[in-house]
């Protein structure tokens, strides 16, 4: 259980900030929830699904569905572990640099992206909610995005996933507490290995 934890911290994290390295939605690109997912409630159901929340975030009366609000928390938790993570935090000198110096546009813009992609991964159907921007590869290339610094390595990707982990932590998800949820995030999170490690 241990090692799924991790895992599945790892994962979360990596996607988290590698896929959310992209600073606006540029092309059309609705990932779709996996193929061999088990029957039953969605992953963006058993974190809260489509009831209506206040936005903590947002003026009062405005309201969230509780399940992006839930999978937003943790990306934005993951943003931190991972710019405080020096051994991963060089693929993001870009986003680092804005925010010292006060601009923290490229912080939200990938704190939506990443929301939008995982709301769209684990099932919810909010049209507002998916994820339009740049494809997986693509949001990964330094060639296609001045987002990232490199490419991503296997070894990289796997300490992104790492904080990730954290991430789910600081958020109350842990194997203690739900380990089938935090395995299914894995291995959801798992299916992006192959096309965001591109060296």
């Amino acid at each position: 259980m241990k090692k799924q934890v991790i895992l599945a911290a790892i994962c979360l994290t990596t996607v988290s900030i590698f896929y959310t390295s992209c600073k606006k939605k540029d092309t059309t690109t609705t990932p779709t929830p996996a193929a061999n997912a088990p029957a039953g409630p969605t992953l963006y159901t058993r974190v809260g699904g489509t009831t209506m929340v206040q936005d903590p975030k947002a003026p009062a009366g405005t309201m969230i569905e509780k399940g992006r609000l839930t999978l937003r928390s943790v990306v934005d938790s993951a943003i931190y572990v991972i710019a405080a993570d020096a051994s991963i935090n060089g693929y993001f000198t870009v986003l680092l640099q804005e925010v010292t110096a006060g601009n923290t546009t490229g912080f939200a813009a990938l704190s939506e992206n990443f929301t939008d992609f995982l709301c769209g991964a684990t099932g919810a159907t909010n049209s507002a909610y998916l994820y339009g921007g740049k494809s997986m590869k693509d949001a990964h290339d330094p060639a296609y995005t001045n987002r990232i610094t490199q490419k991503v390595d296997n070894a990289d990707f796997t300490q992104f996933v790492n904080d990730i982990g954290t991430a789910l932590a600081k958020n109350g998800v842990t194997t203690s507490n739900n380990a089938q949820l935090v395995t299914d995030l894995v291995a959801l999170l798992n299916t992006t290995r192959s096309t965001i490690v591109q060296r």
